[in-house]
């Protein structure tokens, strides 16, 4: 097992729901959970693992497709606005103003890494549409989950935060396992 299956099938699953724990998944969220001073260093490095994992990931597949300047662009601007989102309080109480620009950024963060894998799927899908069918599908479902989960809860729960990392991390280690095998990047070379 390499150190990425390690990250993407133990630790940022563990982590990611220890942090949580103890909570109630369904009225907090890892903002509120992070600005607890005792979760304040594991929300921190929360964040290093979760942008680093999701930035390796996807530049190593990135590098694989043709004409990529928009997916870096994505990829690159979510791991800024994560470390910016992990880095600025929410203190909603005594810094209103930071607390609306951490949401602000932590918003931007998930949708530009959702922006991200839609338009790397979407380009593999294209080039095969048999072999990334389900990684499509699956991308679609993900998110209609996430929109469900905030329309039940009304807010971005931790709930909602831990099914959109786990099932992010999971879909694309499977994408970054079928890109990377050379078998299969020989044969879609030849097409």
């Amino acid at each position: 097992m390499t150190i990425l299956s390690i990250t993407a099938y133990i630790i940022i699953p563990v982590y990611t729901v220890l942090f949580a724990w103890g909570t109630n998944w369904f009225t907090l969220n890892f903002s509120v959970l992070g600005s607890l001073t005792d979760r304040k260093n594991l929300f921190l490095l929360w964040g290093i693992i979760v942008g680093t994992y999701f930035y390796y990931v996807l530049k190593r597949i990135i590098r694989t497709l043709p004409r990529n300047k928009k997916e870096t662009v994505f990829t690159t601007s979510a791991l800024l606005l994560l470390a910016l989102a992990v880095i600025t309080p929410y203190l909603p109480d005594s810094q209103p103003f930071h607390a609306v620009l951490h949401v602000f950024l932590s918003f931007a963060a998930s949708i530009s890494l959702l922006i991200s894998l839609y338009l790397v799927i979407w380009k593999l899908y294209c080039m095969n549409q048999a072999a990334y069918r389900s990684y499509f599908m699956s991308l679609l479902i993900i998110t209609a989950v996430c929109v469900a989960l905030f329309f039940l809860t009304g807010i971005v729960s931790s709930a909602l935060e831990i099914f959109f990392v786990l099932s992010d991390t999971f879909l694309l280690h499977k994408l970054y396992l079928k890109v990377l095998n050379p078998g299969i990047m020989r044969k879609y070379q030849r097409l």
